[in-house]
């Protein structure tokens, strides 16, 4: 399969209780969405996730830990790495290390695909502490771009609740069924190409 650009970037926000949710969504998401899906997850500076090996038996897309410079491409999975800012410029990935701050990666990431994709940005908030995510779904539905927060099934409900309580949230599911509604958004986007 070549490598293209995706059409939309979706950027999906974790932190505890976040592994149950990435496995349901990937676990229901088809592998050819013409996406590209970028994991935003809060790890401990000093831990070596293995959020990569983990993913990559969800789902059968090429699942990797993001890099800088690295271009990113239609149904593909980059992960941030341990102790890491990133973002997107140009369609290209930045990473920042050490990261600037505690529990802000995700608001970052969302921050940077709403300026660099515009409407076709897309972000998902998962379980978690706190409210990181919030300001950035804010970002992308300024720039008119898509976003998500889990629904009740989220072990941690803060963050999720956080995002809605903006009023910016267009689509709350538990994480399995947002997949369908991922597949409508890119079928709009094709049909109207």
């Amino acid at each position: 399969m070549t490598s293209t650009s995706p059409n939309f970037v979706v950027g999906i926000g974790a932190s505890a209780g976040g592994l149950s949710a990435f496995k349901s969504f990937f676990n229901a998401l088809p592998p050819d969405t013409g996406m590209a899906f970028v994991v935003i997850s809060h790890i401990y500076p000093s831990a070596n996730s293995q959020l990569v090996e983990i993913l990559s038996r969800h789902t059968t897309m090429t699942v990797v830990l993001a890099a800088s410079r690295m271009k990113v491409q239609a149904n593909t999975v980059y992960v941030i790495p341990g102790n890491a800012d990133l973002l997107l410029e140009d369609r290209m990935l930045i990473v920042i290390s050490p990261r600037n701050r505690r529990n802000t990666q995700i608001d970052l990431f969302f921050s940077s695909i709403a300026l660099a994709m515009g409407p076709r940005a897309v972000g998902i908030v998962f379980s978690g502490y706190d409210g990181d995510g919030s300001g950035g779904c804010q970002r992308i539905k300024a720039a008119g771009g898509t976003t998500f927060a889990q629904d009740s099934s989220a072990e941690v409900s803060s963050m999720p609740l956080s995002a809605r309580a903006t009023g910016c949230v267009d689509f709350v599911l538990p994480a399995n069924e947002m997949p369908v509604e991922l597949q409508k958004i890119s079928d709009r986007f094709v049909n109207s190409a």
